[in-house]
């Protein structure tokens, strides 16, 4: 009897185990097909957003059913200490441990605001732990666009890295 009983908890626990997989390359193939050609979508008329609130681009990307899971920023001018370059990034972190695994590209919006961003930025990013929320969208929401570059959207596994 206590064998049967070990052999169905091990058979439930590999059933279980197996059936809450981590995230599969064939996963992050389908999230990356549906998310960009909506990132396609929104490159003709970019330029649009020029000289404009952020408020408003981020309210087209809400538009377009575009998520915005977390966010980088960088200087304009590597080596520097003025940030001015905000990343928005679109994948989870198992999904970018998928990416970099296969060396897949990993699709991302890179803007460069006019002003530099506000130093208060280091705080936010380390109480949201790098996280987008609310409270960043509203940080950035009325900063001007200088330019917007649309990265990693040629395709998953294609060698064309030009930017858009």
């Amino acid at each position: 009897m206590k064998t049967l009983l070990l052999k169905i908890l091990v058979v439930t626990n590999f059933l279980l185990i197996y059936s809450c997989k981590s995230q599969t390359t064939n996963d992050y193939i389908t999230f990356y097909n549906n998310l960009v050609p909506k990132l396609n979508s929104l490159v003709p008329n970019k330029i649009q957003y020029y000289n404009q609130n952020f408020s408003n681009f981020n309210t087209e990307l809400q538009n377009n059913g575009i998520n915005i899971i977390s966010f980088t920023y960088y200087p304009k001018v590597i080596p520097g200490i003025q940030y001015y370059v905000l990343n928005l990034n679109f994948i989870e972190l198992d999904m970018w441990k998928i990416a970099s695994e296969n060396s897949y590209r990993r699709p991302f919006i890179s803007i460069t605001f006019q002003d530099e961003i506000p130093s208060q930025i280091d705080q936010l990013s380390i109480q949201s732990q790098g996280r987008w929320n609310p409270t960043i969208a509203q940080f950035f929401a009325n900063m001007k666009i200088e330019k917007i570059e649309f990265v990693g959207i040629n395709g998953y596994n294609n060698p064309d890295r030009t930017i858009k």
